[in-house]
């Protein structure tokens, strides 16, 4: 394949969350262009509007208006889908509220872990109910709630942010310090409304009595998401030749962990039009085909790109010699045990890969990957085991490709048309 134009990647899902929940929180009316418009942030829109808020129509190329207002019960259990990121921080959002409210996704959804938020939500005085305290369904109890400080054992933004809702809705502090950095994209918007929120290092605390109760309202354009943006850049890396211009990506540093990646194993992407808009650092990627090394990506690297280890672990399929991804065991909880997934997938189509205990190995292999991959309907494995497809000479087959739409629609149309046969 040749790659060549220019590609824009759909809007940020972690920052058009945020910026739907703060705008529900809002005095006004919110305006957010370029918002993602995919099933996730649909679930995230949908639960909103149960609860009250005024939300418009997400569609591509327009504008999204919200008004903010008074959250009120809703009519049945809020369904967020396929949308961990929905679910943790609505559950926060709900803490401080006098409300009971059930909670519940779909069947992937259902199988995720909620201990890590429910857990610290319960120590400042939410009620939770259910067959499972780990597992939605969940009925959460809010009300009054009590300063926090919390150490969670594994990096967590949704987690944090959470708990920052929390803070802010029952207007008391919480203080989080966290084992490793990760997204910070809450801090980043709730420094762009004024609030004030305190950093340092790896610790960081709200004092929700300080937070104005009605927000400003949002005017801003969310920029491109890194993490759809990943799949493009690997596919232009296993090029054969040209050039591709990825435009308008969001380079927040705890998101581009896997451009160091890439870099290290011998990748040619380059930054260009670097700007800030909305209090995220935003630039083009301009990807040339490369020849790739295998290289070790630490544990201290991975909060900054778990999700871009299934494309990452392709890229290393391609590469010289042996990548180790070390201490990925959270991959196990995601929408499907991608830990697994990825080293069967793998194998499947002809690599040598292996999990060990709670580490990816994938050897590299010259010869053109061939075989049927099982994407369990996980978004990230579709689009990954995608981008091995267009090697010269693949035979990649996969189960499905609609899941795909659960953070990039129009994925497909996109990696068409940044390729032609060479």
């Amino acid at each position: 394949m040749i790659v060549r134009g220019k590609v824009r990647p759909p809007g940020d899902k972690s920052i058009t969350h945020r910026a739907l929940f703060l705008a529900s929180l809002s005095e006004g009316r919110s305006c957010l262009g370029g918002a993602l418009t995919a099933g996730d942030a649909k679930s995230t829109a949908r639960i909103l509007r149960q609860l009250g808020v005024d939300v418009g129509p997400l569609r591509p190329d327009a504008r999204l208006s919200v008004r903010g207002g008074r959250w009120s019960q809703p009519r049945g259990a809020l369904n967020c889908g396929n949308s961990g990121t929905a679910a943790r921080l609505v559950l926060g959002l709900l803490a401080g509220r006098a409300l009971t409210v059930g909670v519940t996704g779909d069947a992937s959804l259902r199988r995720r872990p909620m201990r890590r938020v429910t857990e610290p939500l319960t120590r400042m005085g939410a009620r939770f109910t259910g067959n499972d305290p780990d597992r939605l369904p969940l009925v959460i109890s809010g009300g009054h709630l009590r300063d926090l400080t919390w150490i969670p054992p594994v990096a967590s933004a949704q987690v944090k942010t959470a708990l920052l809702f929390a803070a802010m809705i029952g207007r008391v502090r919480v203080s989080v310090e966290e084992p490793a950095r990760s997204r910070d994209h809450t801090e980043r918007m709730l420094r762009y409304l004024g609030l004030p929120i305190e950093v340092d290092g790896l610790r960081l605390a709200l004092d929700g009595a300080r937070v104005p109760a009605n927000l400003p309202s949002l005017d801003l354009t969310i920029p491109a998401d890194p993490s759809s943006a990943a799949f493009l850049v690997v596919a232009a890396l296993l090029a054969d030749g040209g050039e591709l211009r990825i435009e308008g990506v969001c380079v927040n540093p705890t998101r581009i962990g896997y451009l160091n990646v890439l870099r290290r194993m011998g990748g040619q992407v380059e930054l260009i039009d670097e700007r800030e808009e909305g209090g995220e650092p935003v630039a083009d990627l301009l990807v040339r085909p490369s020849v790739l090394t295998g290289t070790e990506v630490i544990a201290e690297e991975i909060p900054s790109l778990i999700d871009e280890v299934p494309v990452l672990a392709v890229a290393a399929a391609r590469a010289s010699g042996e990548t180790a991804f070390r201490s990925v065991g959270e991959l196990r909880v995601k929408e499907s045990d991608r830990l697994s997934l990825v080293a069967s997938n793998l194998r499947a189509v002809g690599i040598e890969a292996e999990v060990q205990g709670d580490d990816l190995v994938v050897r590299g292999a010259e010869r053109p990957p061939a075989g049927r991959i099982e994407t369990a309907h996980d978004h990230r494995l579709t689009m990954a085991f995608a981008v091995l497809g267009t090697v010269r000479e693949a035979d990649v087959r996969l189960s499905e490709r609609a899941s795909a739409a659960v953070s990039y629609p129009g994925f497909f149309d996109h990696l068409a048309r940044i390729g032609a046969d060479g």
